[in-house]
């Protein structure tokens, strides 16, 4: 895909890694739409990259009818998406069973309502817009559904359940979801992170940082988020890149804890 003039959403675009996507894919020629509740750090990006190449959207990722209300302005304003970046995502420190008692069930609900459900909220909304675009490279291709797991969806560590069960199953329905909407012309992908600087990290103790670099195997750093926002338009301009799961995290594998 040539991503000049196409248009992007990105969920979680005002921030992290949302926001080095929403920057390399203005940096392409695309227009994008970010899906956010934080409006005042969306309209600095929009300040700085300018209003005709970007737009706003207040979100709630789970919401359906604030998803939709969205989806129908990113149509009014630009006339099409052709990518859904799926950035939005929450996480939280529990064990199943603590000296507090068991894992409070409304803070599990919680995050696969954002995590897993929001992506899949976000993803179906987008595909039927995506749907009715005209296939523009002579083999029926429409665009494409980008998604956000974990490494910890595979190497979940103390304390992660919740996030590494909404994370898995991010993982989990990607291939079923780009085999659903195959005849789409639409592709679906997951980028899995590892440990990426971002604004989190700044709040570590220094020693706790230099031990989280010095677990990373090669190259002994974190990642940066333009290297996640690399990915996905990679992904994007890849026709052949289809129902994968692709790990950016330094060959990383996640200890207990």
């Amino acid at each position: 895909m040539d991503l000049k003039d196409k248009v992007a959403v990105v969920t979680g675009g005002a921030s992290g890694l949302g926001e080095a996507t929403v920057r390399a894919y203005v940096a392409k020629g695309a227009k994008v739409a970010i899906f956010d509740l934080n409006e005042e750090r969306a309209n600095n990006i929009i300040s700085e990259v300018g209003s005709d190449k970007v737009a706003f959207f207040k979100v709630n990722v789970s919401d359906e009818e604030s998803v939709k209300a969205a989806i129908d302005g990113v149509m009014a304003q630009f006339g099409a998406i052709h990518v859904c970046n799926n950035y939005a995502g929450i996480g939280n420190a529990a064990k199943t069973l603590s000296k507090n008692g068991p894992f409070p069930l409304d803070s599990y609900k919680m995050v696969i309502e954002v995590n897993l459900v929001g992506t899949f909220n976000v993803a179906r909304l987008a595909a039927e817009q995506i749907a009715k675009n005209e296939p523009y490279d002579g083999a029926n291709a429409r665009g494409v559904i980008i998604n956000t797991a974990s490494v910890a969806a595979y190497e979940g560590q103390i304390g992660q359940v919740a996030y590494s069960a909404s994370k898995g199953g991010v993982v989990g329905m990607t291939l079923p979801m780009a085999r659903d909407l195959a005849s789409y012309g639409i592709r679906v992908n997951t980028i899995v992170p590892g440990l990426i600087h971002t604004p989190l990290f700044e709040m570590l103790p220094e020693e706790a940082y230099k031990s989280l670099e010095s677990s990373v195997v090669n190259p002994k750093r974190l990642g940066r988020p333009e290297e996640i926002a690399h990915v996905s338009v990679m992904i994007a301009e890849n026709e052949y890149m289809n129902g994968e799961c692709i790990r950016l995290d330094g060959a990383i594998r996640m200890q207990p804890r």
